[in-house]
Parts: structure tokens; sequence; C-alpha cells
């Protein structure tokens, strides 16, 4: 079925002027759209005006920098999450070189009523290092995490790999180091530029399960990052010697470990020991000439049964990824596969990132991209659309990548940090592998549906893409560790009760932050997979780096999604695990040096 034909762009009446004083939300406001603008033109959000002259402006607020324990010195640093929507002009900030320093800043943060948050590359979009609404003068200190805490050693050669690892050091670092002593991971994200410690804090995942007739290699997980930890370190209270020490936890042993291991944001981890296993090289193949009603078709249908849906190939493959761009009906699908051996179609990469008409937006592109959110023409929204499928498939023919092989960190880190910077919700529908065809099928039908209607009424709340992904959970089997069990808070925690439960759909949908509309519609997305995969044959579960929780006018604001069903899919079953991974929190952190407003309303005691 394709998009219905759209209607003739509304004309914008001349809206009321408002008072725009240097102090008003109206000026800070103004002050957003006019960066995101920008970033817009340019396709990036490095550093947008928003943030330009960020020093002179805190100096403007007259504060004094805090006196830091001995050898470490604050300065003015400003902070831009990844879609530009939480920002600030300059906080203080400093580089902790040692775990130790890390140590004397939570004892004199303590003292002094300070909050410390850990700052790595700022790729996120919750409010998980800081709020929207963090004042100029908070006491809140942020701790750049890649100057100093990068170390890498191995600890243990293939096969058996093992990798101790500071926080700071970003993934691409960590796979590159990884890669040249023969090991690799199965699932990771797919910027290269993330922490190593952003990632651990969230349950960072990738694409992956097992193929049909695939034998899952030793050291390897199809759950996410935070699963392969064997043991990490965190800065916690003694309550003994009423300070904070440096404390390494043990997965196997240490029941407190299964707090950290993926903890939001209210800890501080400053080295994990990973487990990796033989990396083994893999091919990557892209299809753009399947349409939706045959990828997405529902589970029985006639174009079900031609053997072209998104289950057909995971289950062929083990690992795909799906990018549709809104208001088309030919996604770009990626298939990878474990390859041994060059297949003799595919083009040998020699290092990461081989969709350069992906990373950089071409000129068309950015124009329209410009238009939008320039000049308000949101009505040009499936025009982009379809010039991002349009990029998409003549760059994969220009660049000759719609056939890769290669080592697995060439293949599965493919976004650089230039691309277009979007919002985004995201879920993982967590159910089992014979139902994934359904959660998709019915996850987009509902999306296309509501998205037809709104351009039925002239509106357009999304102008980027819906990207659907599947990976396996964090089981306990896959650590090299007896004893171990699954983060008490990682979205692929495992239900007891629920065992064919065994993989999560992972869905997110991309627009531009000011898109008028957007939050409504997310808001729509939102109460729909609640209420369809509510627990009978699959459980819908936020993804913590991503939107949720939405009103008509904003995210991580609905008080019932916050307080009742986001602790609800963790209370579920025999296992319940949210309250006791907040008493463990509390316990580790009691005065909550490591923390913000929202993490107090999320993780109340």
């Amino acid at each position: 079925m394709r998009m219905p034909t759209l209607p003739q762009p509304p004309s914008r009446p001349a809206q009321p002027a408002q008072p725009a004083g240097p102090e008003s939300p109206a000026a800070e406001l103004l002050s957003r759209r006019n960066a995101l603008k920008a970033a817009a033109v340019a396709g990036t959000l490095a550093v947008p005006p928003l943030l330009a002259g960020a020093p002179a402006a805190a100096a403007a607020a007259g504060a004094e920098p805090p006196e830091l324990p001995a050898g470490l010195t604050a300065h003015r640093s400003p902070y831009l999450n990844w879609s530009g929507e939480i920002a600030h002009h300059g906080l203080w900030a400093c580089a902790p070189r040692t775990p130790e320093d890390v140590v004397a800043l939570a004892n004199w943060a303590h003292e002094a009523g300070w909050r410390l948050r850990p700052r790595g590359k700022a790729h996120n979009w919750s409010p998980l290092t800081i709020t929207p609404t963090t004042a100029d003068d908070a006491k809140v200190l942020l701790l750049d995490t890649t100057e100093h805490l990068t170390a890498l050693r191995l600890e243990s050669p293939a096969p058996d790999g093992v990798v101790r690892a500071q926080t700071g050091v970003t993934v691409e670092q960590l796979l590159e180091f990884l890669g040249g002593h023969g090991l690799g991971v199965t699932n990771t994200p797919a910027p290269g530029e993330l922490t190593l410690g952003g990632v651990l804090a969230i349950d960072g995942h990738g694409t992956s399960v097992p193929a049909d007739g695939e034998t899952p290699l030793p050291g390897h997980t199809y759950g996410t990052l935070s699963n392969l930890i064997l043991r990490l370190t965190a800065v916690v209270w003694d309550a003994d010697e009423g300070v904070y020490v440096l404390r390494t936890f043990d997965r196997a042993t240490d029941r407190d470990t299964d707090a950290l291991l993926t903890h939001l944001g209210r800890a501080f981890i400053t080295e994990a020991v990973l487990q990796a296993g033989p990396d083994t090289p893999l091919r990557c193949q892209s299809r753009i000439d399947l349409t939706v009603d045959e990828l997405f078709a529902a589970p029985g249908s006639p174009l079900a049964r031609r053997g072209r849906t998104f289950a057909d190939f995971l289950n062929e493959s083990g690992r795909v990824e799906a990018i549709w761009f809104a208001y088309t009906d030919k996604p770009w699908l990626k298939v990878w596969s474990v390859s041994p051996r060059r297949p003799a179609a595919s083009r040998p990469t020699t290092g990461p990132y081989n969709y350069p008409f992906s990373d950089s937006l071409p000129t068309p592109v950015s124009r329209l991209a410009g238009r939008l959110v320039g000049e308000g023409a949101w009505y040009l929204a499936p025009e982009l659309g379809a010039a991002q499928y349009t990029v998409a498939a003549a760059g994969l023919t220009a660049t000759a990548s719609a056939d890769l092989w290669g080592p697995s960190r060439d293949l599965l880190m493919y976004l650089r940090p230039t691309t277009l910077r979007e919002t985004a919700n995201g879920y993982a529908v967590v159910t089992s592998r014979s139902q994934v065809q359904r959660v998709v099928s019915e996850f987009t039908s509902y999306y296309r549906e509501r998205l037809e209607a709104w351009a039925r009424e002239g509106r357009f709340p999304v102008n980027g893409q819906v990207e659907i992904r599947v990976s396996g959970l964090d089981q306990p089997a896959d650590v090299r560790a007896e004893g171990s069990r699954p983060p008490l808070l990682s979205v692929l925690r495992p239900r007891e009760d629920r065992p064919e439960w065994d993989v999560a759909v992972w869905v997110d949908v991309l627009t531009q932050p000011t898109t008028p509309g957007a939050m409504e519609f997310y808001r729509e997305l939102e109460r729909f997979c609640l209420r369809t995969f509510d627990g009978g044959y699959a459980e819908t579960r936020v993804e913590w780096s991503k939107g949720w929780g939405y009103t008509d006018t904003a995210a991580w604001d609905a008080e019932e999604v916050i307080s009742d069903t986001v602790p609800g899919t963790y209370r579920a079953g025999p296992d319940p695990s949210w309250d006791r991974a907040v008493r463990t929190l509390d316990r580790l952190d009691p005065h909550r040096v490591f923390g913000n407003p929202f993490l107090d309303r999320l993780l109340r005691s």
C-alpha cells in the first residue's frame, strides 16, 4: 500500500509576537531553535550558536570556580546532548586523571553539597546526565572521562579474551584494540564515538540473534555490552569509614554488581573487565528493492509467504536492520551474516564507517532539512523522506557499499557524529523469536496508519526514519563466570516465568526536535506499544537513552509512565528487580552524589 496523495502545504497564519527579553523562556527557546536551524543546514550539531561564547556567558553569572581537591581545577564547559534538546552554555567541569581523583571529588562533593555527573561524548537523548532546567548556578560538576580515563590492557589473549578498560575509552578504541588481538564482540552500538562508561550505564546494544544453524561463539553475547562484564570498579560509599572509596565488584560472587551493570548514571564506574571472543569477519548486504508491504507483512498473509519478510532475513542471517524513511515505501535493509571467507561479490573494507553518503548529508538533503527547521516548511517532510531514500540508493551504488566484507568492527560501526542529528523515541519489545514478524507488522501498520491520518490533516510530525533491530537477551549463560546474573535494570533482562521470550525488537522513530506535533505523535506511538505489547505475547520496555514518557508537549514527563509503567516492567514475574536495584544504588551512594533531579524522580526509594 502506497502513501496517499498528500494535501497542499497548509498556509501559515502570522503568529502573535511574544515578549522575548533576555531572561524569558521565549528567548531561551528562540536561542535553542536558532541552534537547531543552523545544525540542520550543516548536517551536524557540533557547537551550535546556543553554546557559542559559553565561557563569557558563564562568567557573566559571576560565579567563582569551586575549590576542588588538590591538583584538580574547574573550568566552564558547555553541554549539549545528541539532539540539542538538552543544552547548557557552561557548567563547571574537570577532567579527573585517575580513579583516585574521582574518589577525592566524590568526598569533596559530599562535604560541599555538590553533585557529580560523568560526561563522555554526550551521545544521548534522555536527561541522565543533566536536565533541561539545570540552572547556571547549579552545584553540578561535570567529570570529563575522555581525557585521562582511557587505559586499555589485555588480561587474557584469544580465544578466551579478557580486556580491562577504563570507562572514558570509546567503543571504537575498544573494538580496534580487541581486533588487534584477534578478538571481537557480537553486539555493539553503531556509533563508535560513544564512551564505554556511557554504553554500560544504559546497556548499549546492537542487532543480532543466532541465525538458523548458527552456533554461538564462546565469549560472545547476543545481549548488551553490559552482559560481557566480569568485574568492575566503582566509587561507592563505605559506611564503616564514612567516606567514598574505590571498590571492585565481581560478577559471579557479589550481588551488588547486578545493579551496577546498568546503572543509568546513578553510579560512577572507573573501569570494567570484559570478556570477548574470537573475531569472525562479517558480510553486510544492503537491499533497497523490498517494499514495506512485503518486508513488514502480517504473518500468514499472502505477501508473507513470499519469503521476503523481516523475520525471514533474520532467520537466515541473525543480524538485520531496517531503516524506513518517512513517507516512502521501500526501506533500506541491512543484512549481516557470519562469513569467515570473503564472498567473491563482496568488497573488502579498509575500516569502519562505510556509508559516507549517510554520515555527511549531500546538499539536497541538508537544504531540505534546513528549510523544514529554518523556515518551518514542515510540509516538505515527504520530499525529505524521498530524498533520503534516493541518496541511500544512489550512495550504495556510487560507493560500492551494497555488499561489504571485513572484520566485525568495520561492519558494526557505521554512524559518525557528522550525520544529521535528530530526536528519537525508543522501545524494546521483548518477545519470542517466533513472534518477531507479528511485532514488526503490528507496529509498522499502526505507525503508517497514523502518519497517513496526520498527513490528511496537513500535519507532518515525522521527517526522519523508523529504525528496527532485533537482539537477544542478557542471558547469564553467555558469561564466563559461574553464578553470574543478568543486570537488574537491563532492558534485555530475561523473565524467569517467560522462558520463551528470548529476543527484543527495538523500534525507534526519528524526527527533527522542533517538529510541530512530534511529542503528541510520539505519545500516540507509546500508548499503542504499551497497550498492544502489554505482557501477553510481548512486553514493552523503554530504551533508557532515547525518548519515552511522553505528554503532548514533552518527553520524560508523563508521571504515570515514570512512576508506574517503567518500574512495573521490572517488577513483573517471580524475579522482580526494580526495587532491589534502587535499594542497592541508594546504599552504594546514599548521598546521591551521582544523580540529578530526573534520576531522583525515576529511581525513588
